[in-house]
């Protein structure tokens, strides 16, 4: 199993692959390698940004999961293209498993979408997304491996680096007003590590699969049920013409798509059982099962 793009997720998905897997990861900083032998994770030094120190990948895998974001300029991923020309290279691996973002759907004002919802990207950071599904797709109908691509909205977890509201709430951020809010979506860390490897095992070829929690809640009642459940004030209310003004240009995008993603694929193909149903299980740490 060769992980590329091993942070908290990465790292997740390979502690539940370590008992049965050997364990592989691409890092492009030797300040990780004693981490990643720590946790039985075999560390292949290399950088998606300069292909020739990729050549190493070619053949060593099986089975890939690809969790690298794309660059931070640009249209394009070239990251992704450089990674699946290496894997051509030698006996490709027979499945590939790409985190994508839920971004690429872009605003869809609140509807339910499921996966044959057309593509609307209007963010760059989306369109990088989309390009890397797209060489993604084509690798996939050469034949060459079982391409699975998840969709995946805001992830959680108490226990990851900036993995939930704590510090925006204690900074009184606002949220927009009930009349401008937007629906959001989220799924648990550890939700989404259990269905990557599900995804490697009964994932159908070329298949999308959105991977998101059961909850249906707009960006305020969230923030509210964060904050209540940790005693915080909940945050003031604003018109979205004061948030262009007052808030940052990245926490202002995530105000400017609304939609709400329907699962059932996760659930009927994957058949994975959600531990944290909800962020309210999520929020307070007490897993279903």
């Amino acid at each position: 199993m060769l992980i590329v793009g091993c942070g908290d997720v990465g790292l997740r998905v390979a502690g539940l692959l370590a008992a049965s897997s050997r364990v592989l990861a691409l890092t492009s900083s030797v300040h990780r390698l004693a981490e990643l032998q720590a946790k039985d994770i075999t560390p292949l030094l290399g950088n998606l940004d300069e292909p020739r120190s990729l050549l190493r990948l070619a053949g060593v895998a099986t089975h890939v999961v690809h969790m690298a974001p794309p660059p931070l300029q640009g249209d394009t991923d070239p990251r992704t293209q450089a990674l699946v020309q290496v894997l051509a290279r030698r006996t490709p691996p027979s499945s590939l498993v790409y985190g994508s973002t839920s971004g690429v759907y872009g605003d869809c004002q609140g509807a339910w979408i499921d996966e044959t919802r057309a593509l609307n990207p209007t963010t760059p950071r989306a369109y990088r997304r989309v390009d890397a599904e797209n060489w993604l797709r084509a690798w996939g109908r050469r034949g060459l491996s079982r391409v699975n691509v998840l969709r995946i909205p805001g992830i959680y977890a108490l226990d990851r680096e900036g993995g939930t509201p704590r510090e925006r709430l204690a900074r009184g951020t606002p949220v927009l007003q009930a009349a401008d809010d937007v629906y959001t979506n989220h799924i648990h860390a550890d939700d989404l590590a259990r269905a990557t490897v599900l995804a490697m095992w009964r994932g159908s070829t070329l298949r999308v699969l959105n991977v998101n929690d059961d909850s249906d809640l707009r960006m305020a009642e969230y923030m509210d049920l964060a904050a209540d459940l940790w005693q915080l004030p909940q945050p003031p209310r604003i018109s979205r013409a004061q948030a262009e003004k007052e808030l940052p240009p990245m926490t202002l995008s995530f105000m400017s798509e609304s939609r709400r993603m329907h699962n059932q694929r996760l659930k009927r193909e994957l058949r994975l059982k959600l531990r944290y149903p909800s962020v309210r299980e999520g929020l307070k740490g007490q897993p279903v099962f």
